[in-house]
């Protein structure tokens, strides 16, 4: 199996995978489930965090020992890509398993936000200012079946509105299955790290507390209240989102490490600091007897914003579907079902996050309404590849000041194609060969460049996927 390589031979586990899950099968009744039968499954999510930006992707100046030791006790992925390049799109995928296209979510949330460069020839695609309650998410699914059901930190899939005249307010933050919600709201960042945090659904507790901190108490909270059952706890950190804020011995180390790796020590500081959050959840997990039986995945949701991070050897970052605005780490630990230390190299993406949990979870996929993502339950285990050939990218808004054009990509294999939509000439690139997207091929592949944009084509039309609009006619 070419996309896995774990040093010797493969790890066989698919008999022990079927026998829990049949077990889980036996003893669930009327939809609640015995303690132990299905795994705990902790999905952590940092914002903005770029894919060469923790020790373990190969960043030797950002100090991210717990990351890094996530690593070494589980799968990292290689090649992970976030659905869009900016955040509200990967989270409403990650929750229901839909590309952004299909839903009709492309750009960073609400509405009111949207951002046209002057004298744009290109108007961008009409979009929804939220998740609509109609979208089964990853949340309910679990909670019908038994779970506890939590979420923490940054949300940003809410609408905003006038409410009994009490000024803007969030839609939707605390719904869609998840019983906790602790922290998630309409904001895309915090109004600040440190408590006081002017947050409505997270209550000051200790002035100076710093958000990742205290969002792992949370965290932590809950999993002690639930451990006796299984739980589903979304920690989705607001760091390393602007504002740039981290305690200041944390800033004072980085500032002698500025250099390659290391752009702004206020970004490296706010890395540091997420992992050291992200340890006291491990210790917990360790603590409670709980880290055998639960899945723990971490992940980011786009690339680095270029302002404060340096995505090389990837090119460009956030807002763009270059690779520097949509690779992202990946790790999943699982143990007994992943083997420690094992590396894979197969293309995945955000929305396969849904049917890998529900599988996980012994629960049955969508066959009503078929997702857009895969479950990756055969690369974890070692025991298969993926169906599919392709994976798909529709950004057809402005990224607010990122100059960002608008476009569609496709990689398929090695080769990657980005399609302009205001006519310019597509770009091909070979990503096994040319990692940082700096020689274009589209003149020497005619025919590949062809076939791809045709697949995209078809793509599109599949997904009813919106497309941007021509400020004005143009002229013949």
């Amino acid at each position: 199996m070419k996309s896995l390589r774990a040093g010797t031979a493969l790890l066989i586990v698919a008999s022990i995978l079927t026998a829990g899950l049949a077990g889980a099968g036996q003893n669930a009744e009327a939809g609640r489930l015995s303690p132990g039968t299905r795994p705990n499954i902790l999905l952590i999510m940092a914002d903005d965090l770029g894919w060469l930006d923790v020790g373990c992707q190969g960043n030797p100046r950002v100090d991210t020992p717990h990351i890094d030791r996530l690593a070494r006790q589980g799968m990292r992925f290689t090649d992970a890509y976030a659905a869009a390049p900016v955040c509200s799109p990967t989270r409403a995928a990650v929750l229901t398993g839909f590309s952004p296209a299909r839903l009709r979510i492309t750009n960073h949330l609400p509405d009111e936000d949207r951002f046209i460069p002057e004298g744009a020839n290109l108007l961008p695609a009409e979009m929804l200012d939220h998740l609509p309650l109609e979208r089964v998410t990853i949340a309910e699914r679990l909670a019908e079946a038994g779970y506890a059901t939590g979420f923490f930190g940054k949300w940003h899939l809410a609408g905003r509105g006038e409410r009994e005249g009490r000024g803007l307010v969030e839609f939707y933050p605390e719904r869609q299955g998840f019983a906790t919600n602790v922290a998630g709201c309409a904001h895309a960042g915090p109004p600040t790290y440190f408590d006081p945090y002017r947050i409505h659904t997270l209550p000051d507790r200790q002035e100076g507390e710093y958000l990742p901190d205290r969002l792992a108490d949370e965290v932590i909270a809950f999993v002690r209240s639930n451990r006796d059952r299984p739980f589903l706890a979304f920690l989705w950190n607001y760091a390393v989102h602007w504002p740039m804020e981290a305690p200041g011995e944390l800033v004072k180390k980085y500032e002698s490490r500025v250099g390659p790796g290391v752009k702004d020590p206020r970004y490296a500081a706010m890395t540091e600091a997420l992992d050291a959050s992200l340890g006291k959840i491990f210790t917990a997990l360790d603590e409670l007897g709980l880290r055998d039986n639960t899945v723990v995945i971490f992940t980011s949701d786009n690339g680095p914003f270029l302002g404060v991070a340096d995505a090389k050897p990837l090119r460009s970052g956030k807002g763009h579907l270059y690779e520097g605005g949509i690779r992202v780490p990946l790790i999943v630990r699982w143990p007994g079902r992943v083997r420690p230390g094992s590396v894979c190299d197969e293309p995945v993406i955000s929305m396969d996050f849904y049917p890998t949990l529900l599988e996980a979870a012994g629960l049955p996929a969508e066959r009503a309404r078929p997702i857009d993502g895969e479950s990756l339950m055969p690369l974890l285990t070692q025991t298969g590849d993926l169906e599919r050939r392709s994976i798909y990218f529709h950004y057809p808004n402005y990224a607010f000041h990122r100059g960002n054009r608008l476009a569609g990509a496709i990689r398929k294999g090695n080769y990657k194609l980005i399609e302009f939509f205001d006519g310019s000439p597509s770009e091909l690139y070979d990503l096994e060969q040319d990692k940082g997207e700096t020689h274009d091929l589209a003149a020497l592949q005619p025919a590949i460049v062809a076939s791809m944009r045709e697949e995209l084509a078809r793509w599109r039309t599949a997904s009813e996927a919106a497309m941007p609009r021509w400020a004005k006619a143009r002229e013949d």
